[in-house]
């Protein structure tokens, strides 16, 4: 995969994740907003928060299917990404992506204001601002009882044509996430465990150069 689409989907993964991670039940668009507000406040609390994901990426007009599993931890604004033998590590201020394959290091600036900027918080915003939603169908999944939220995009020039977003009406737990896109893309987001305020390295989300000495540091600023 060039790095470029590389990029592109590990971005498309954390937004996946954070909006998977900050959403829950809702009978109606009102009980969703008051409810999206609740939540965002509730997981701003957290100290950090740690997933482990299943990500499939198909395109039947394209004979294209993708499976991998994955797994990112976060704390504020920092984070650290594992998926597709990649890992990414952005420390606040600079983001990290290390290629064990191709012996690299790629180094590049992440700000509030630029648009590959991930963060819960901008997640959680774009998530309130950036849709619509509605109930939509409810399926048995496995003798559970799984009701859909459809989102759509109030942006007509976003590349997504809707989301479906499957909670257990029972737990209320996310089963998982559904992404449509323009292009015929459909990627589903299955999270296998999700958990808050672990024990975590201070050294986390901190690059150490003197572990990739034989790697090709490529500094795109």
């Amino acid at each position: 995969m060039e790095m470029t689409n590389l990029r592109f989907t590990m971005k498309k993964v954390l937004l996946l994740l954070l909006l998977v991670s900050s959403t829950t039940f809702a009978q109606s668009k009102g009980d969703a907003k008051t409810l999206l507000s609740e939540v965002s406040q509730k997981v701003k609390g957290y100290d950090n928060i740690a997933i482990d994901f299943k990500y499939v990426l198909e395109n039947l007009e394209e004979n294209i299917k993708q499976e991998t599993r994955g797994d990112v931890k976060m704390q504020g604004d920092k984070y650290k990404l594992n998926i597709l033998g990649i890992t990414r590590i952005f420390d606040g201020s600079k983001l990290y992506s290390i290629s064990p394959e191709d012996e690299e290091v790629t180094i590049s600036s992440e700000s509030a204001e630029d648009e590959n900027s991930i963060t819960p918080s901008k997640m959680l915003s774009f998530y309130e601002d950036g849709f619509t939603y509605e109930m939509d169908i409810v399926q048995k999944v496995k003798g559970r009882k799984i009701q859909y939220v459809k989102l759509v995009p109030i942006d007509s020039n976003s590349e997504i044509k809707y989301i479906l977003l499957g909670i257990d009406a029972q737990t209320k737990h996310i089963y998982n996430l559904i992404e449509i896109g323009k292009n015929g893309t459909k990627t589903t987001l299955t999270v296998n465990s999700f958990k808050t305020n672990e024990p975590i390295s201070k050294t986390l989300f901190t690059f150490d150069e003197s572990k990739y000495v034989d790697y090709y540091i490529n500094t795109l600023d």
